[in-house]
């Protein structure tokens, strides 16, 4: 091959892989955009499961969840199929996978999501032998909130992937992931009331508990991969901010599509059920049933201030502990004062049982949060404190 040869070609293989890593960061923004949609339609799904009743795969937060899922879909497995079929567009770092090559983001971002595809004729077979009542931790249900994290995931890693570790770009990218993420676990979360109201006991603290080993994978990921000790602060805020949006776009199609309720019959069949509960609970607590956020969700940054002191950068366990500390006791007085929950506050046994083991589950979590974090992409060099 001839020096020309060589310089001709350098600059061709330079403007092909500015293109790759252009159009790489853009299924990046296009995937988030698409989870943002998504998280909007499960949260009005939440709501009208709890408001109407009425169950259909056709129901218009199921269209709007949806399609944001088909983008997710075509993005990132469009970006496994071309860097396939174009070896010059890989970049480094790549992996095969059922034929498919590409980076470990984006294999991550699109096997997670043909999970949350799997799940729905699977949700929709289960509703048909099973009835129309819904519980969030159905099998089915359970099976696309895992494909939505590993997507989430994958999108973490995506961002170190396109960007230098430190550049703004990055941090943006970071925390937005972070509060997706975080949106996602935190809907996982809500039958652990429900089980609340109807045991009591030590179950009376069960979001302590459960939220103590989910959340930190949001929080401490974000705070490594960011390289700044305070941005779950800004996870925190941004869910809330976005949940208060979905809460505002639940009630404008509510206005416009004007759905039947059939939720009193509904009730009336079974007292037990996920949904009557729900719907009794809030009730009792003079809230809109089936709401998932409120203002009132910012006092969660008591506990993640904890979090911070402590740095979940250089020590995710022992800061995840602290998280844990403080929102076992933010939620014990919360719940004490609700309506609904007032009369089943345990006595000192249960809650120093309760105590005990969120203090479990905080060890946990911050140990698989760490190792998650860890395995994203190394913390920045030029880390801020």
């Amino acid at each position: 091959m001839s020096v020309r040869t060589e310089a001709i070609r350098a600059p061709v293989a330079a403007v092909t892989a500015d293109a790759s890593l252009a159009w790489r960061r853009a299924a990046l923004w296009g995937l988030l955009g698409a989870k943002v949609v998504s998280s909007w339609g499960v949260q009005w799904d939440i709501q009208w499961h709890t408001l109407i009743g009425r169950d259909s795969f056709w129901i218009a937060p199921h269209l709007m969840t949806y399609a944001g899922v088909v983008v997710m879909v075509g993005l990132s497995f469009g970006v496994l199929a071309a860097t396939t079929l174009s070896p010059s567009w890989r970049g480094g770092d790549v992996v095969r996978v059922l034929g498919l090559t590409g980076t470990r983001g984006f294999h991550l971002a699109a096997w997670g999501i043909a999970l949350t595809v799997l799940a729905a004729p699977i949700d929709d077979l289960w509703h048909r032998l099973f009835g129309l009542d819904v519980t969030l931790w159905s099998p089915p249900h359970l099976l696309g909130l895992l494909g939505a994290a590993i997507n989430t995931l994958g999108c973490f890693r995506i961002a170190r992937e396109v960007y230098p570790a430190t550049s703004r770009a990055a941090f943006a990218a970071v925390v937005v992931t972070g509060a997706l993420l975080y949106i996602g676990l935190h809907f996982a979360l809500q039958p652990s009331f429900r089980i609340a109201y109807l045991n009591g006991g030590v179950f009376f603290h069960f979001y302590a508990m459960l939220a103590s080993l989910m959340l930190p994978v949001a929080l401490v990921a974000t705070a490594h991969l960011s390289g700044v000790r305070w941005t779950p602060a800004l996870v925190l805020v941004g869910a809330v901010a976005l949940g208060l949006v979905g809460m505002q776009i639940a009630r404008v199609g509510f206005d416009l599509l004007q759905p039947v309720s059939v939720i009193e019959p509904e009730i009336a069949k079974d007292p037990t059920s996920p949904i009557a509960v729900a719907y009794l609970v809030a009730r009792k607590n003079g809230t809109p049933p089936g709401a998932t956020a409120s203002l009132t969700q910012l006092l969660g940054l008591l506990p993640i201030a904890a979090m911070i002191v402590v740095d979940p950068r250089r020590r995710p366990v022992a800061a995840t502990v602290a998280y844990a500390l403080v929102l076992f006791a933010l939620m014990a007085v919360r719940l004490a004062f609700l309506p609904a929950f007032r009369p089943l506050v345990p006595g000192t046994g249960a809650t120093l049982v309760a105590l005990g083991l969120t203090l479990v589950a905080g060890v946990a979590g911050g140990w698989v949060a760490g190792r998650i974090a860890a395995a994203l992409g190394p913390a920045p060099r030029s880390a801020t404190s």
